[in-house]
């Protein structure tokens, strides 16, 4: 949101202070504050007098009236109406850090015009946003927070589009310890909720549609994030924005900090959770009971591990688009997982401390720079699970792929897919094929696939492929293809040849089923 969005750059700015004590409860210290609050910041927006800061008891509210940002605005392209003042109230702590709190009211609505000169009319609204927290100087950042936010609407219309989305919560949470063996780094948990969730769109030429969800749930970790130092970067960044090429002594120092920075973190992961998930519009209805997104780094920073994966349940497709012949062979449950193992953020992060700032980057530099990541260009891709449901098929997969980040014809991959009833697959195939003659032919494939099956305990086939380097293919230890190259059959023996020759003759054996 996008007051939330101005509170958290606020909150930032107070990373000047240096500690909490330092600071009195009283109007002398309300403006070294308000100066604080406001120095990075350009003179005409530092004097407009959209921050002030009064003493409260024991506490400092900081104000902010944004409306005063905008009054120099050209009312003929920008607009905005009901936008009133807000505050933050800044509580110094007796261990340096700082307690935030704040309790306000949101309903603005307006109008503007974009790039192409068209208006926009917009609304936005929030009953109640509660949120507090304990920030912390040295990391300019919060330690723990909550933030909660109820009935939250949203509408904009153009001349060729109209958008409404409401919300009925969201809640979001927030803590940090300090990481394990005193590295001065820290791990923060995160997790938000969200409930009631409408969008509709629609336009000109298309008609409306709308995308509803019952919840949407986040959690979120990071381990061993550098704070102080991404503080640094930051405030280097700002320092320096005007400047269109750092010096030798700047260019030292920014590397200086990114290389103790490295490296940025030892654990990533986020899932995103969406539940009661349905999308409709005049063509039909669609959705999943559960769907969810997720992703992953962790490992050591020489070998670490990118995973991202997501899945559905009970899906739902509603719509005459849809043949109802068909309509069994819609999944109704899928996964799909893939990762990237062994990558090197830390010869990247050498090769990333030998680049020049100030220098074009050559075409060939981010090759190089994939080779580190990669070690030395060799990438391998993972896929835990693949898999999909519907009431017609039941298809697992695993598999790794190995190769290179510079060629795409150097590779090999070993997979194992798992079927189950596909019997019933192939009956489902051939009742289709009798409206559709062309799925003939993947009636056939199926069969002929099965012929190359083994029979788990489970009863479901197995295939376990292997394809080399080579070109070479195998499906349960049975070799189906010879390695690509018009002298693959040069390295045979006398025995072999005669073997070869005999069989050019020969009726081709079928797959054998152990």
């Amino acid at each position: 949101m996008r007051l939330k969005f101005v509170t958290a750059t606020s909150l930032l700015a107070l990373c000047l202070f240096t500690t909490a004590e330092a600071v009195e409860i009283n109007q002398d210290g309300a403006n070294a504050v308000r100066d604080t609050l406001t120095k990075l910041l350009p003179d005409d927006l530092a004097k407009s007098g959209f921050i002030a800061v009064n003493p409260a008891g024991t506490r400092y509210e900081i104000i902010y009236d944004l409306a005063k940002l905008l009054a120099k605005a050209d009312p003929a392209t920008f607009t905005i109406n009901g936008l009133t003042p807000f505050s933050t109230f800044a509580t110094p702590l007796d261990n340096g850090l700082w307690n935030i709190e704040g309790d306000d009211n949101f309903n603005v609505s307006g109008h503007f015009k974009g790039p192409d000169q068209k208006p926009t009319d917009f609304t936005y609204s929030i009953a109640s946003i509660v949120y507090s927290g304990v920030f912390d100087p040295a990391i300019s950042y919060l330690r723990s927070g909550t933030f909660a936010a109820k009935d939250i609407k949203i509408a904009s219309k153009s001349e060729t589009e109209e958008v409404h989305a409401t919300i009925a919560s969201m809640d979001q949470k927030l803590s940090s310890t300090d990481s394990a063996g005193g590295s001065a780094r820290i791990d923060f948990v995160g997790s938000a909720s969200m409930s009631g969730f409408f969008e509709q769109v629609s336009g000109v030429q298309m008609p409306p549609i709308e995308i509803r969800a019952g919840s949407i749930i986040v959690d979120a970790k990071v381990n061993g994030l550098p704070a102080k130092q991404i503080r640094e970067m930051v405030l280097f960044v700002l320092d320096h924005l005007d400047e269109k090429e750092l010096s030798a002594e700047n260019s030292a120092e920014i590397k200086g900090i990114v290389k103790e920075a490295f490296p940025l973190l030892t654990l990533f992961s986020e899932t995103i959770a969406v539940n009661d998930l349905t999308i409709s519009n005049e063509m039909g209805k669609g959705g999943a009971k559960a769907f969810a997104y997720n992703l992953a780094l962790d490992g050591p920073s020489d070998a670490m591990r990118f995973g991202f994966g997501m899945n559905a349940q009970e899906i739902s497709l509603d719509t005459p688009l849809m043949p109802a012949n068909y309509a069994t062979f819609m999944p109704t449950n899928f996964d799909f997982q893939l990762a990237l193992p062994n990558l090197d953020f830390a010869k990247f992060g050498d090769a990333l401390m030998a680049v020049d700032f100030n220098d074009e980057a050559p075409e060939k530099t981010g090759e190089e720079m994939a080779k580190k990541l990669f070690r030395d260009g060799r990438l391998a891709v993972e896929f835990p699970r693949i898999s999909a449901k519907s009431a017609v098929y039941d298809v697992d997969m695993t598999g790794k792929i190995e190769g290179r980040v510079d060629t795409e014809k150097d590779y090999s991959m070993e997979a194992t897919i798992l079927a189950r009833d596909l019997d019933k697959t192939i009956t489902a195939v051939q009742e289709l094929a009798k409206t559709d003659p062309d799925l003939n032919q993947v009636s056939f494939g199926i069969m002929m696939v099965k012929g190359f099956a083994k029979t788990d305990s489970d009863g479901r086939s197995r295939w376990d492929i292997s394809i080399s380097r080579d070109g070479s293919v195998a499906v349960n230890g049975q070799q189906i293809k010879g390695p690509d190259g018009p002298d693959q059959d040069q390295g045979l023996d006398a025995d072999q040849e005669q073997e070869s020759d005999q069989g050019q003759d020969a009726e081709p054996a079928p797959p054998q089923q152990p």
